[in-house]
C-alpha cells in the first residue's frame, strides 16, 4: 500500500544510498562555501545537468482557481511556478489561426465531438510569444538558473517556420544550450555552473519535429525522446508503477535523460476524458508519493535519480521539498 511505513522509509534508505553512490562515483557535493549559487544551492554548480533532478510544471500555461475548469492544471501564474522553484515547464502546442498558442484538452474534445458551453471549462489557450516573454523576463532577473522547457508539438507545427522564430524574437533563443553532439547522453551534460557560466543556460525539447536537425552546431531546438524518455502520460494509478513508456533511440532509455510523470488523473466522461485530479493532490504531491515513485522508475535508469518530476498543482503538497531531497539536500 501506498500508505505503508515500511515502504516510506524503504524509499527514503534508497535514495540515501543511491546519494551517497553518485557522490562516490564523481557527482561530488562541493562542501566549501563558494559565492555562486546554481538553482539555488552552491553545491549544484559542480553537478552536471544529467545527474540533477528538477521540480517540473506540467500543462504549466493551464492556470485557473476555479474548480469548475475541469481541465485547470496549475492554480498559480507562471511566475510565481517559476519563483516556487520549478526549472522544467511543459505545455502543448497548437496553431489558432496564423499564431502558435497553448491548449489543453483540445484533443480529447474533438475526440467526443464537445464544443461549447463546456469547451469554456476545459480549454486553456495561452499566446506563446507571450508565454515565452515571461519566462525570458524571469531569466534576466535570475542570471544563476538553469531551465528546460519540454513542449508537445502533436500537429507537428514547423519548427524552422513556427516555433524557432519566435524562440529568437523574444531572446530565448541567445539563451539556448546547444549540444556539442546530436544526441547527449545522462552522462554526456555539462555541470550547471558551466551552463550558467556560459550564459547558456536553457534546454529546449520538442517531442516532434526536431529529430532531423539540419544543423546540429546551431539547432537549439532538441528531439525529446533521441535523449529523454517517460514513464506512462496521465497516470490513473495513485501508486504510480514506473514503465518506460515513450522514447526512440539510438541511445538506450538507461542513457536517456528520464522525466516522472507524476500527475494525477480522473476519468470524467466514460473513457473519453481524463482531467487533473485536484482533490487527491495533497496526497500524490506528497514526499512519500513522489519519492517512492522515483524508486519505482529507478531500476530503469541505473537507479539513479529521475531527472524532471512533473506536477499539477504545484502549489499544493511538497513538491520543492521531494526535490530536494533527490538532489540530496535534507532540512
Amino acid at each position: 500500500m501506498l500508505t505503508s511505513l515500511s515502504l516510506r522509509l524503504a524509499a527514503i534508505s534508497f535514495f540515501y544510498v543511491t546519494f551517497l553512490k553518485d557522490v562516490a562515483l564523481g557527482a561530488p557535493m562541493n562542501m566549501q562555501k563558494r559565492d555562486q549559487l546554481c538553482n539555488g544551492h552552491a553545491e549544484l554548480c559542480e553537478r552536471p545537468y544529467g545527474n540533477t533532478t528538477f521540480l517540473a510544471s506540467h500543462d504549466s500555461f493551464a492556470v485557473s482557481t476555479n474548480p469548475f475548469a475541469l481541465a485547470r492544471t496549475q492554480e498559480v501564474d507562471l511566475e510565481t511556478q517559476l519563483l516556487s522553484g520549478v526549472r522544467m515547464l511543459q505545455a502543448q502546442g497548437r496553431m489558432n489561426g496564423k499564431d502558435l498558442h497553448f491548449c489543453h484538452t483540445c484533443e480529447s474534445l474533438t475526440l467526443v465531438g464537445l464544443y461549447h458551453p463546456l469547451s469554456n471549462f476545459l480549454l486553456f489557450s495561452s499566446l506563446f510569444e507571450t508565454y515565452l516573454e515571461t519566462v525570458k523576463s524571469f531569466l534576466d532577473r535570475h542570471p544563476n538558473e538553469v531551465l528546460t522547457l519540454v513542449f508537445v508539438n502533436p500537429e507537428e507545427i514547423s519548427v524552422k517556420d513556427v516555433w524557432k522564430p519566435i524562440f529568437e524574437k523574444t531572446g530565448i533563443a541567445d539563451m539556448a544550450y546547444i549540444p556539442p553532439q546530436p544526441v547527449m547522453s545522462r552522462n554526456d551534460w555539462p555541470t550547471l555552473g558551466e551552463m550558467i557560466s556560459s550564459g547558456k543556460r536553457v534546454v529546449i525539447f520538442l517531442d516532434k519535429g526536431a529529430e532531423s536537425r539540419t544543423e546540429p552546431e546551431a539547432d537549439f531546438i532538441l528531439p525529446q525522446f533521441q535523449m529523454m524518455w517517460e514513464d506512462v502520460y496521465d497516470p490513473t494509478d495513485p501508486e504510480f508503477p514506473c514503465k518506460v513508456d515513450r522514447t526512440a533511440g539510438p541511445l538506450a532509455y538507461d542513457q536517456q535523460l528520464n522525466l516522472m510523470n507524476h500527475n494525477l488523473n480522473v476519468d470524467v466522461f466514460v473513457g473519453k476524458i481524463l482531467v487533473p485530479d485536484r482533490l487527491n493532490s495533497p496526497r500524490t504531491n506528497s514526499i512519500d508519493s513522489i519519492l517512492l515513485h522515483a524508486q519505482h522508475c529507478a531500476p530503469l535508469a541505473e537507479n539513479n535519480r529521475p531527472n524532471f518530476v512533473m506536477l499539477d498543482f504545484l502549489n499544493v503538497g511538497q513538491g520543492m521539498d521531494a526535490v530536494d531531497r533527490l538532489n540530496g539536500f535534507h532540512f
